[in-house]
């Protein structure tokens, strides 16, 4: 008997040494991983602007051509808290310029399957996924002025408008992305204010609509291009009743979004190329780094 409660005791005390050890070996290989990830961005940056990057509450509407590339080029760089903002799921029309949209990914919600991926880049990065559609009606449920910097990459120009008028209200830094289809030529993508973006149509009839309400309280920069295209091509399904969406056939989701898609909503439906939608994206992403970088 006594034999029993030695062992009993000695494996118990033991185990729980074990485990404190392979737990602390555990942490200790995160800790040495995530400096191991930001080790050349520390360089750049150097240790206290890395901490400041690494601090910063982020938020970004809309995770399709632009928003993607942009979550991705944030996590990469340091940020550690980031809430990504999509009602989609990944539609096969995704693929040509989408980051998270793969043969294996069409019909996930986009979300998830960014933060999936987000998450292999750095593991201790939190990332928040809402399968939501922001408007006019929930838009206080996202919480605005918790985050440091806010994102717009919607496409819809009512939720867009709303959204521009709600975020320079807050303390935050509001950055925005006008069109990106109809565009092939990188050189011509440029940054400015709001109200200084020419040549292009989507921030032309966002600013008439601004016009006929509040106006945005405060200047925010935009990313754009003076390039446009006319589509060369035809015969697009979406919006059909051949839609490509894929609706609910994958995975889990919002039940009020099961069969929910933007195309049928829309008046026409442009081209649009990686490589540009990838600029615009990592562009606002570097907006972001270098506001952090010149702060006092």
């Amino acid at each position: 008997m006594v034999l029993f409660f030695f062992d009993f005791f000695y494996n118990l005390i033991f185990g729980k040494i074990l485990l404190q050890s392979l737990q602390a070996g555990y942490y200790t290989t995160r800790m040495a991983n995530s400096k191991g990830i930001f080790q050349r961005t520390e360089l750049l940056l150097g240790k206290e602007r890395m901490e400041r990057v690494q601090s910063k509450k982020v938020i970004i509407f809309g995770i399709g051509g632009v928003g993607s590339w942009c979550a991705e080029s944030l996590i990469r760089s340091g940020i550690q808290y980031l809430t990504l903002v999509d009602s989609d799921r990944i539609c096969i029309t995704n693929i040509n310029r989408q980051l998270h949209a793969t043969s294996r990914t069409v019909g996930e919600v986009k979300t998830e399957a960014l933060k999936n991926r987000l998450l292999e880049i750095n593991p201790d990065a939190e990332i928040i996924a809402i399968q939501k559609i922001y408007n006019r009606d929930n838009h206080h449920l996202f919480e605005l002025e918790k985050y440091d910097f806010i994102i717009d990459a919607i496409d819809s120009l009512s939720n867009k408008t709303h959204l521009i008028r709600q975020a320079t209200r807050t303390k935050a830094v509001f950055l925005s992305s006008m069109g990106a289809s109809l565009k092939i030529d990188p050189t011509k993508i440029r940054v400015t204010e709001f109200w200084q973006v020419i040549r292009c149509p989507l921030a032309a009839k966002i600013r008439k609509m601004i016009r006929k309400g509040d106006l945005p309280a405060k200047q925010f920069m935009c990313v754009y291009s003076e390039e446009l295209l006319e589509n060369s091509g035809s015969g697009s399904s979406c919006g059909t009743d051949k839609c490509l969406c894929p609706k609910n056939l994958v995975g889990t989701g919002d039940p009020e979004l099961e069969d929910h898609e933007w195309c049928s909503q829309k008046a026409v439906i442009n081209g649009t190329v990686a490589h540009i939608t990838a600029i615009y994206g990592f562009t606002l992403a570097g907006l972001v780094i270098q506001h952090i970088y010149n702060e006092a």
